[in-house]
């Protein structure tokens, strides 16, 4: 009975998993269903000589379609012409350049693409993960019928668990059952918020099946609204993979996306093309300082504290008291934005110093208030330290 109740006692080996909200790059966005082997080395490449390692993402993670059927024990398999040397090889060699490897799946019969889902497979799929050195599972939530969400969730993260390799749960269940109430207690790591994120600036978007939507990023930024108390430390909102230079939007529009998604204390998973980056697409994406208040180990997932019309201030509470903010211009013109002390939590007769976080720049010492010039669709973001 003792070795009974030393097994109980064990820690599950996701228990220290996306302390900060996990950092990375995802084929969808940009690829599609066009993945392979090849493909997917040369991202890895990328990912450590364009600097986006350094900066901090380490997941390499294969969207759909890379599976094809399950063989005569059921047993998944990856697609071998896109595939040729298994999928065992290729997260060897991610981990040979000291990245990490990231699969996807369903929790139904089918996934999105219509490729072989894991219902049913569950803990024989964990185990073919765990062989091929897999550290990050998107778990989507296509042809699942009358499932239910927080169980189908639940019996995948417990078939990780019992492979022993601590693997990141990313619940893609499009915040249709409000995942955020309860994909900690599951085991999840990030569960999606809203349906998929395109690459444009406003709003929802049919679908060509008028069945949903996908999101703009302002339509996605409005869902995540009174959603930060459910973020925290190995346990994320998220409102869908970056579409930094992708094309569909402009740097400033790509800038004021990746600034709310690092104030969110979102995932930062890139969905573009590494091999082949414009300066202005890699600055965004590597700005340091903007990436450590996304990666603050307070994890407090950012609020908006003011809105005025198209204009709106966000606020992030960081670990050593200070505030991160964002000034967000909705508008089509420039527009001078006021952030107040109070909105973040000081008593207005506090001096606090001011540092803007794409400028690189000390701004000076401000008591009670701070206005900054917005370009349309832009953002200022400073951090106010008192």
């Amino acid at each position: 009975m003792a070795a009974a109740g030393a097994l109980a006692q064990a820690p599950s080996p996701s228990a220290n998993l996306a302390l900060t909200p996990p950092m990375g790059w995802n084929s969808w966005n940009k690829f599609a269903c066009n993945v392979s082997e090849d493909m997917i080395k040369s991202m890895a490449d990328a990912m450590v000589k364009s600097g986006m390692k350094d900066a901090g993402y380490v997941y390499v993670n294969i969207d759909d379609c890379w599976q094809v059927s399950r063989d005569a024990n059921g047993n998944i398999v990856a697609d071998p012409q896109r595939f040729p040397r298994g999928m065992k090889a290729l997260g060897d060699y991610i981990h040979s350049l000291g990245l990490k490897f990231g699969v996807y799946s369903d929790a139904g019969s089918k996934t999105c693409a219509g490729r072989p889902g894991g219902l049913g497979h569950e803990y024989q799929d964990a185990l073919q993960y765990a062989a091929w050195g897999v550290d990050y599972l998107k778990y989507d939530w296509c042809n699942t019928t009358t499932q239910d969400a927080r169980a189908s969730y639940a019996n995948m993260r417990a078939a990780l668990d019992a492979s022993g390799r601590p693997i990141v749960l990313s619940i893609c269940e499009w915040g249709k059952a409000q995942p955020w109430l309860w994909g900690k207690q599951v085991g999840g790591n990030l569960w999606r918020t809203t349906d998929d994120i395109k690459d444009r600036w406003g709003g929802p978007e049919k679908w060509p099946d008028g069945s949903c939507c996908s999101n703009g990023v302002l339509a996605i930024l409005d869902l995540q609204v009174g959603l930060q108390s459910y973020a925290g430390p190995g346990h994320w909102n998220d409102p869908d993979m970056l579409e930094v230079g992708n094309g569909g939007m402009s740097d400033t529009e790509y800038r004021s996306h990746f600034s709310l998604w690092a104030i969110l204390a979102a995932p930062l998973i890139s969905g573009n093309d590494l091999r082949d980056m414009r300066p202005e697409i890699h600055d965004i994406l590597t700005n340091k300082e903007v990436i450590a208040i996304d990666q603050d180990a307070l994890g407090r997932g950012g609020e908006r504290v003011a809105k005025d019309g198209d204009l709106e201030v966000w606020s992030k509470q960081l670990q050593d008291g200070s505030r991160a903010v964002v000034l967000l211009n909705r508008s089509e013109k420039g527009q001078q934005i006021t952030v107040h002390w109070e909105e973040l939590g000081y008593p207005a007769s506090l001096g606090a110093s001011v540092r803007d976080l794409w400028a690189h720049k000390d701004l000076g010492k401000f008591t009670g208030k701070f206005t900054g010039a917005v370009a349309s669709h832009g953002v200022v973001m400073v951090t106010v330290k008192p």
